[in-house]
C-alpha cells in the first residue's frame, strides 16, 4: 500500500491532506509539498479510529500528553481515564508508556478509548518482556524486539519513539566527558545502553535501521527518533553525548525519508532558555527541517511540584523558535506517577505555552484572538471573554464562584474597576474600525 509520503512525493493529493489543510488554514498543495519534503508528518494515517494530526512546518504547534502504568501503580481504568482527560483538555496526541501490568491489554484499551493518535516507546515492552521471560533485560534478542515493534504497529500505534541514534561511539562520548551532572533520564535509552555494554554489541536499532524504517513504513507509522541520551539537567544541555545522538538522528531522518518512512526527531528535556533557539536551529539545519518533538523542555531543574510551569516557559520559547510538537510535563514530574488531575493541569499548561509560541511564530495570523479578548475586557463583555478564552469553562467557573455586586465588574476590583472607569472617560474617542 502506498504511504502518505510516497503519495506526496508522487504529487498525489489525498483526502487527509485536504483535511489537515482546512484545519490549519493552509492549502492542500502546501501540506502535500511539505510532506514530500519531510517537513510535515501525519500521525494516524491508517488508524480509522482517530483523526489524523499534521505536525511540522507552517502548522500549529501540537501538544502530546503521556500516560502509562509503572511497576508500582497498575490501574488500567485509571490510565484510560487519564487518556480521555488528556483528549478532553485538548491534547493533540497521546503516548502510552506503560511498564507495569498487561502491556498489550493496556495499549489496546487506550488506543480504543481516544480519537487522537497514540504513540509509544517499543523498547519499554521489549525490556519488560525480556525481564519477565529471562529475568534479565540484557537477554533481549533483536528478533524479539522487532516482533514487538510490528505487533504494536498492527495494534494501531500511530507514531513510535525508537532509540536508533544511540551507538557505541555515542556511549564513548558520554564516558570521555566524565559522565554527567544529571545522569541518564530516558528509561528506554538507559536500558539500551545497558544492553549494549553487557552484550558488547552495537544497538540493533541503529545497526538495522533499514529494517526499523521498513516496518514502520509498512503500517505508515511515524518514526520519532528518540533521544535516549537527552539532557536531564540544564548543565548537561549541549554536551557531547547529546549532540552526537542528535547528529545521528538528523542523519537517520534523511535516510528514513529516502526509504519512504515518515520521520521526526526528538529533542532534549532540560534546556536553559538561552540555549533553546540554538538547539532548534541546529536540529532544523542538520535534518533538513524535519519536525522537531521537544520533551518539555524544562528551563530549570529546581521546581519540583511546579515543573509544568517550568516546562511551559521552555515550551513557549520552543514553539516560538520552530519546535513542532511539545510533550507536556505535569506537576508530578520527578515526584510520582501523574493523577488524572495532574494530566489535565499538564495539558492545559502545555496548550497555553504552545499558543503563546504560535502567536509569536505566526505574527501575521496569530494575534487576532488576543485583540478580541482585549476589546471584550475593555467593554466588560463577559460572554465574549469566555468565547475568546483557551479554557472558557475554567474561566467561567472561577468567576461564578465569586460573583460581584455589579455584574459588569469582577471581585478583584469591584467598584474600582479600571476598565469601567476609563471606558466612561474615553468611549467617545474610539475611532470607528477595528478598535470598536
Amino acid at each position: 500500500m502506498t504511504t502518505i509520503l510516497e503519495a506526496a512525493c508522487a504529487g498525489t493529493l489525498l483526502p487527509v491532506m485536504n483535511e489537515i489543510a482546512d484545519r490549519e488554514g493552509v492549502t492542500a498543495d502546501y501540506v502535500r509539498a511539505m510532506i514530500a519534503g519531510g517537513k510535515i508528518v501525519v500521525a494516524g494515517v491508517r488508524n480509522g479510529r482517530c483523526s489524523p494530526v499534521g505536525i511540522g512546518k507552517g502548522l500549529s504547534t501540537k501538544v502530546n500528553a503521556s500516560i502509562g502504568t509503572s511497576s508500582d501503580i497498575i490501574d488500567i481504568d485509571a490510565e484510560v481515564r487519564k487518556a480521555r482527560a488528556a483528549e478532553a483538555c485538548g491534547a493533540d496526541t497521546l503516548m502510552e508508556l506503560s511498564v507495569g501490568g498487561d502491556l498489550d491489554r493496556i495499549r489496546r484499551e487506550v488506543i480504543a478509548a481516544v480519537s487522537i493518535p497514540v504513540g509509544n516507546v517499543p523498547l519499554y515492552q521489549a525490556f519488560c518482556e525480556a525481564s519477565r521471560r529471562y529475568h534479565d533485560p540484557a537477554r533481549l534478542s533483536a528478533e524479539m524486539l522487532f516482533d514487538i515493534i510490528e505487533m504494536q504497529c498492527a495494534d494501531g500505534i500511530s507514531f513510535m519513539a525508537i532509540h536508533c541514534g544511540i551507538n557505541l561511539y555515542t556511549i564513548e562520548r558520554l564516558k570521555k566527558q566524565g559522565y554527567r551532572y544529571g545522569g541518564l533520564v530516558s528509561k528506554g535509552g538507559t536500558a539500551m545502553v545497558n544492553w549494549m555494554l553487557v552484550n558488547k554489541q552495537e544497538n540493533p536499532l541503529y545497526e538495522q535501521f533499514d529494517r526499523v524504517a521498513a516496518l514502520l513504513k509498512k503500517y505508515d507509522v511515524v518514526l520519532s527518533l528518540g533521544n535516549g541520551l537527552r539532557a536531564g539537567a540544564i548543565h548537561d544541555s549541549f554536551d557531547r553525548a547529546q549532540v552526537q545522538e542528535l547528529i545521528l538522528n538528523c542523519e537517520l531522518a534523511e535516510e528514513g525519508r529516502k526509504m519512504g518512512c515518515q520521520m521526526m526527531v526528538e529533542g532534549p528535556g532540560h534546556v536553559p532558555l538561552d540555549e533553546i533557539e540554538a538547539n532548534i536551529i541546529l536540529q532544523k539545519r542538520m535534518s533538513n527541517e524535519a519536525p522537531y518533538y521537544m520533551l518539555g523542555p524544562l528551563a530549570t531543574d529546581v521546581a519540583p511540584g511546579f515543573d509544568h510551569i517550568a516546562s511551559a516557559i521552555g515550551a513557549a520559547s520552543s514553539a516560538r523558535y520552530g519546535a513542532d510538537l511539545i510533550c507536556y510535563i505535569t506537576p508530578a514530574e520527578h515526584l510520582a506517577l501523574p493523577t488524572e488531575e495532574d494530566v489535565r493541569t499538564g495539558v492545559k499548561a502545555a496548550k497555553i505555552a504552545a499558543y503563546i509560541g504560535d502567536m509569536n511564530k505566526y505574527k501575521e495570523k496569530g494575534r487576532e484572538r488576543d485583540r478580541e479578548m482585549s476589546k471584550a475586557r475593555r467593554d466588560s463583555d463577559w460572554e465574549k471573554q469566555f468565547r475568546c478564552a483557551i479554557y472558557p469553562g475554567d474561566a467561567r467557573a472561577i468567576r461564578e464562584s465569586r460573583r460581584p455586586a455589579d455584574g459588569r465588574t469582577c471581585t478583584m476590583c469591584g467598584q474600582f474597576c479600571a476598565n469601567e472607569g476609563s471606558s466612561r472617560l474615553f468611549r467617545d474617542d474610539l475611532v470607528p474600525g477595528e478598535k470598536k
